[in-house]
């Protein structure tokens, strides 16, 4: 009896991901400016105040908060000067809430294995599934809040938010990059893009 031998061999690549997975998204940015800030903001000195328990102690939070005072210093304010009698005070806090755990954990190289026996002959075949792709971390949102108050008088001058999603890998959420795309968004054409808001 004839005995022939076939070997098939599927290399399969990595299969993309599901078009219902959620990705990182552009930042959306809502921004207010009280009616009567008039030209308080833009200039004169200010300083930054945070506090980690809103924020929490894994936030990044220094990392968020001198981006946002390099950006208030490129836009004309003597940023760290404190002053008894006037200036401005910068709010600053930050959280993440992960919207999308990271993908499980894969073997590269995976498959099955078959025979086959008849009366024209036996073979076996191979089917080997190749995933060189690395899972991706879970998908995290950041949302960053910025308030700027007169130091004297407490009043809330602006107050901006700028929310984003990215990848965290590993090591964790790369806060610099994360930090400098929401303070790019928040403070473009500061302050002359936020809405107008009546104390009244």
């Amino acid at each position: 009896m004839n005995r022939a031998l076939f070997l098939p061999i599927a290399l399969l690549a990595a299969s993309a991901y599901s078009s219902t997975a959620l990705a990182a998204r552009d930042t959306d940015v809502t921004s207010f400016r009280a009616a009567d800030a008039g030209d308080r903001l833009g200039h004169g000195g200010i300083v930054a105040t945070s506090d980690p328990a809103d924020s929490g102690l894994d936030s990044g939070l220094p990392i968020y908060e001198r981006a946002v005072m390099d950006a208030l210093g490129r836009i004309g304010y003597r940023v760290g000067e404190e002053q008894t009698a006037g200036g401005q005070v910068a709010e600053v806090a930050v959280t993440h809430a992960e919207v999308q755990p990271g993908d499980p954990p894969h073997r590269p190289v995976s498959g099955t294995m078959g025979t086959m026996i008849s009366n024209r002959g036996s073979g076996f075949g191979l089917g080997l599934n190749i995933d060189l792709s690395k899972p991706r971390g879970p998908l995290v949102s950041t949302r960053l809040s910025v308030r700027i108050r007169d130091r004297a008088t407490n009043e809330v001058l602006w107050e901006g938010r700028a929310e984003t999603t990215a990848r965290a890998d590993k090591d964790g959420l790369d806060h610099g990059k994360v930090a400098d795309r929401l303070v790019s968004a928040m403070f473009k054409g500061f302050p002359g893009a936020a809405q107008v808001v009546s104390a009244n």
